[in-house]
């Protein structure tokens, strides 16, 4: 080794036109209805590690945005709540979303709820909503169901909260921003049962009734579509096999498709009749087929356990 001290060599930085591109950090914007759980999704993304702020006046993002850069680096996560609390200001939020954020790649996410279940929430927490002036809960939701319209038409990720409870709504935010790899599509495909509703933040929607019914064989009925012995028997009826193979390649083309317009998250739904047996065998081996083609892609079962 030598007994030389390092020689350290100052490299003057490039002119702004030269310098390399920074890399794009995550921005999750969270609104929505009230009651729908933003507090519960604001606390779930702090423990994921985003910095979060909450009712901050969307006139505000950029200066937010610029601090944390500046603070932390975009490597540090930022979460924003915005929501009707801002009052004039929340017009200003659209504006800022479409104009985009340079350092950050942004999430809308909305979370939503049918308003009898608002309503319930709300009064369970004995709080007025901040639009009903001196009128009713229901007459605040329907003013803000109008503010917020085209935003959730606008949303990259909704989240019906209406049957989940607290700890579902966090495994539901947890799945889509656990993962510091914001760029892949992540699929969630869902089972249910029709005679429990249709899930309405669903993109894609399948019927499996066109399949037999396993509830009708004896040795197979109180097993369901995640014992072998079920899946083996709905996905080799007759049309099962020929449904995958085309229904699969559908989902691969319009996840490319949303991923060249920035779009990271599909929500697919799978059903039958009570969304026990062909509904989750078939969900299953959808998010089988999908993940084994590069997405992260998982099953969930929304009303398994409920008959």
């Amino acid at each position: 080794m030598s007994d030389q001290p390092p020689v350290l060599t100052v490299v003057p930085d490039p002119p702004s036109g030269d310098r390399p591109a920074q890399p794009q950090g995550e921005l999750v914007v969270v609104t929505g209805m009230t009651g729908a759980g933003r507090s519960t999704a604001a606390k779930e993304l702090e423990d994921l590690g985003f910095f979060v702020v909450d009712n901050l006046p969307p006139s505000l993002l950029p200066d937010a945005v610029r601090l944390i850069d500046q603070a932390h680096g975009t490597a540090q996560r930022l979460a924003v709540v915005v929501d009707v609390r801002s009052g004039s200001f929340f017009a200003a939020l659209r504006t800022h979303l479409a104009q985009g954020v340079p350092s950050r790649r942004t999430t809308l996410l909305f979370l939503d709820a049918p308003d009898e279940v608002l309503v319930r929430r709300q009064e369970a927490a004995r709080r007025p909503h901040p639009l009903q002036g001196t009128g009713r809960l229901l007459d605040g939701l329907t003013r803000e169901r109008a503010v917020l319209a085209d935003l959730r038409g606008e949303a990259d990720l909704v989240i019906d909260t209406g049957a989940l409870n607290v700890h579902q709504l966090t495994e539901r935010v947890a799945a889509a921003f656990g993962t510091p790899q914001g760029t892949s599509l992540k699929v969630t495909v869902v089972s249910f049962g029709f005679k429990y509703g249709i899930p309405v933040d669903a993109d894609y929607l399948a019927d499996m009734r066109f399949l037999p019914n396993p509830f009708w064989i004896p040795e197979l009925r109180s097993h369901t579509g995640r014992d072998s012995d079920v899946a083996e028997y709905v996905q080799t009826r007759p049309g099962a096999a020929e449904f995958l193979d085309q229904y699969v390649p559908l989902l691969l083309g319009v996840g490319e498709g949303y991923l060249r317009e920035g779009k990271r998250f599909m929500r697919v739904a799978i059903g039958c009749t009570g969304g026990k047996h062909r509904s989750v065998a078939m969900s299953e081996e959808i998010a089988r087929r999908l993940s084994e083609r590069g997405h992260a892609a998982r099953a969930i079962h929304r009303d398994l356990g409920r008959e």
